[in-house]
């Protein structure tokens, strides 16, 4: 048996190395923009003024086609400086940030003016992006002021969601505050409060019509479920890049710096936690801490007939947004314990083989190549562990140079009617990184009695 430092040979022969240039389902789904009309809710008086004190400041954000007036999304925003500075989301100028030769931002106010914008920086972990009006449309009008982080809010505090839903009109929504989501890796603060396609960027504020946070998200199929950038984040952006020259070119290099600084500090705090051990009476199964993970299991009823098993499933629960095609920078991870003892070894040896062959590991699209896969056998140095049979995959990024995405496929092979498999991916991580996160996951596989 190989030991788990085979990891980094095993990757090197399948010809990659760490500036390889390069989608499952992602965890959550930024409000992007839709067509739909809606349904208002219901405004109260302090709605009304919160929403007339801040119509000056609200913009619905354009992407239009480069050489025509076709728009192709919306989102909303808000002025916060009088040098004609505007907040909104990363994901609702991706596509003129990505692809300036085709695509141009425009801006149009509650009271019909319109004009130019200019990209200055963006934040894609946080969703963020930091535009300036051109020529100096809107100079002199006063921004909207963002709550200091001294005035915290409290649970149930009334706040306020505002911007152009479904590219129908300018409205303003009236919802609760309700603390900082849990179980995230970045903050994120839960409002109850119905955020619809559109209204992504535009302001949250307070009764004072402070800024409080950001529209960014919604859960699908959940009632008012909502969630909101802090403003803290946006306020750094500006002071950090107000004085920055117009982005020119596609922003991939400025993604990829951030995106390989994110990936360094999601892999180090995931590999500095330690795991926590599934409840199986041979093996010891790898289960992450729930910290910003959520984790799920279910099993076959007591009374099943032939294969019985366990499964559990965790992940997290947001991904960063690059285009309306990809998604990364979040974790998954699952695991099956199989009990084939009324099958017989060799029905169960049928059924377990077939369950190893039928996972997904990717394939070559317009964002990342082929998985490039080693298959070997490992176990661990100390003899602590059970033999693996594992298979290691890396998909190459081909915009961004040395991010890949990660798979790791583990079945141990010792028992004749037992049996448990196990799966990691890492999404947007390092070739360093990889080796790390792969020889973390496959040290968390041991025994749970003494063989």
């Amino acid at each position: 048996m190989r030991t788990i430092p085979f990891l980094a040979g095993l990757l090197l022969a399948a010809g990659l190395h760490p500036f390889s240039q390069a989608q499952t389902a992602p965890p959550a789904a930024p409000a992007a923009a839709a067509s739909a009309p809606t349904q208002a809710s219901p405004v109260s008086a302090t709605a009304r003024r919160v929403y007339e004190q801040a119509r000056s400041q609200l913009l619905q954000i354009r992407t239009l086609l480069q050489n025509q007036d076709s728009q192709a999304s919306v989102g909303s925003g808000f002025l916060v400086s009088e040098d004609g500075h505007v907040i909104t989301n990363y994901h609702v100028i991706s596509q003129a940030a990505l692809e300036p030769d085709r695509y141009r931002l425009r801006y149009a106010t509650t009271e019909g003016g319109q004009g130019e914008l200019q990209l200055l920086d963006f934040d894609v972990r946080r969703d963020m992006a930091l535009l300036k009006i051109s020529g100096g449309g809107l100079r002199g009008v006063a921004p909207l002021r963002f709550r200091t982080p001294d005035q915290p809010l409290s649970k149930g505090d009334r706040i306020y969601s505002m911007g152009n839903p479904h590219d129908v009109a300018f409205a303003v929504v009236e919802g609760t505050y309700n603390g900082m989501v849990e179980r995230s890796f970045d903050e994120l603060i839960y409002y109850s409060g119905s955020i619809n396609s559109g209204m992504s960027g535009g302001p949250v504020v307070d009764e004072m019509g402070r800024v409080v946070g950001i529209n960014v998200s919604a859960m699908f199929f959940a009632q008012q479920m909502s969630f909101l950038v802090p403003a803290p984040y946006a306020s750094a952006l500006l002071t950090r890049s107000r004085d920055a020259k117009p982005m020119s070119g596609p922003a991939w290099p400025r993604l990829r710096e951030q995106l390989m600084a994110y990936q360094d500090e999601l892999s180090a705090r995931f590999i500095a936690q330690p795991w926590r051990g599934a409840d199986h009476d041979r093996y010891r199964l790898p289960v992450p801490q729930e910290d910003f993970m959520r984790c799920w299991g279910r099993g076959t009823p007591a009374d099943s007939k032939g294969l019985e098993f366990q499964r559990s499933q965790c992940r997290m629960e947001h991904a960063i947004f690059i285009n309306g095609g990809l998604q990364t920078g979040f974790l998954n991870m699952a695991h099956e314990a199989y009990d084939g003892a009324k099958l017989g070894a060799a029905r169960f040896a049928k059924q377990y083989t077939a369950s190893f062959r039928n996972e997904n590991l990717g394939r070559n699209d317009k964002h990342r190549t082929a998985p490039h896969c080693k298959e070997d056998f490992v176990q661990q140095a100390d003899g602590k562990g059970p033999p693996l049979r594992a298979v290691v995959c890396l998909r190459a990024y081909r915009k961004l140079k040395g991010l890949h995405d990660l798979s790791v496929l583990v079945t141990t092979v010792d028992g004749r009617t037992e049996g448990a498999l196990g799966r990691f991916d890492a999404h947007g991580v390092s070739f360093d990184n990889a080796l790390r996160l792969s020889a973390h996951y496959l040290g968390g596989f041991g025994w749970t009695r003494a063989q």
